[in-house]
């Protein structure tokens, strides 16, 4: 997918990219997989701010995604390519021959026409979804499930992807996209095939008012703040920051900490951490 570049008309567009959107065939989306998505403005349920920066953005609708693609040995044609506000990937509207409709995350070189299918007995082509144990060795894939059943929760966004290296046992190895090597149980569904729409992260903002339009609202550097909200904060005039490393505003360090549970159940499933 192509960048589209503006002319510098103004200094908002100096510099300001979006994506061409080449690929997306429609503006309509499906009603029936459509709902209602509420703003939390990153408050819970006690009306406290536990993620900071959430605020205000463009009304949406949540598009209902087949995660779990468990529509086994109904073949389906790919009926239209769509623009998601939800996510960074592009989506699919997959029309089965039993008359049912779902979306899947739409990986490149996913055409409109196209037939897809999902079982142990599908084959290894773009867009198809099949066990771990089912997909042989080298072949790259996207929407892993952790667990089986659950539907996918690794490599589901743009341009994200996944290679198997081997089996070992009922686990299958599985090289991700950060480079770290783990196993994963050969039940466990998988897409073929690379997550589209990898020209996402080229994008240039440009401007303040798009990402408000996101929903993100402005960071304050900690450094500017007051000493009571912030480790950062204090002094008179510019000062440093006057520890061993950055810290968050809690006070933990905020480069290179590790959150990780030492003893944490899963492991034994890293073969390989990923890369630094």
């Amino acid at each position: 997918m192509a960048i589209k570049k503006y002319k510098p008309t103004t200094n908002g567009r100096r510099g300001m990219s979006t994506l061409a959107n080449e690929e997306i065939t429609t503006s309509t989306p499906e009603k029936s997989l459509l709902t209602t998505a509420k703003k939390s403005g990153g408050r819970n349920n006690q009306g406290k701010m536990t993620v900071r920066h959430i605020g205000g953005g463009e009304k949406r609708k949540y598009r209902i995604i087949d995660f779990k693609r468990n529509k086994i040995g109904v073949t389906g044609k790919v009926a239209t390519i769509e623009y998601d506000p939800n996510r960074n990937a592009n989506i699919a509207l997959i029309h089965y021959l039993d008359g049912e409709k779902r979306y899947i995350i739409a990986p490149k070189d996913l055409k409109v026409g196209m037939i897809i299918e999902a079982g142990e007995n599908a084959d290894i082509k773009v867009g198809n979804a099949l066990p771990l144990m089912n997909i042989p060795v080298g072949t790259v894939i996207h929407c892993i499930e952790m667990n089986p059943g659950s539907g996918a929760a690794l490599c589901r966004s743009a341009g994200t992807s996944a290679q198997i290296l081997g089996r070992e046992g009922k686990y299958v190895m599985v090289r991700l996209q950060s480079g770290e090597t783990r196993k994963i149980l050969g039940n466990c569904m998988a897409t073929i095939g690379v997550v589209g729409n990898e020209d996402y992260e080229l994008v240039n903002i440009g401007k303040a008012g798009r990402t408000r339009h996101m929903g993100i609202r402005p960071t304050n550097r900690g450094s500017v703040m007051n000493p009571n909200d912030h480790p950062h904060g204090g002094g008179e005039g510019r000062a440093p920051i006057g520890r061993k490393s950055p810290m968050t505003p809690w006070g933990k360090p905020a480069l290179g900490y590790k959150t990780r549970k030492n003893k944490k159940a899963s492991d034994k499933l890293i073969v390989s951490r990923k890369k630094k």
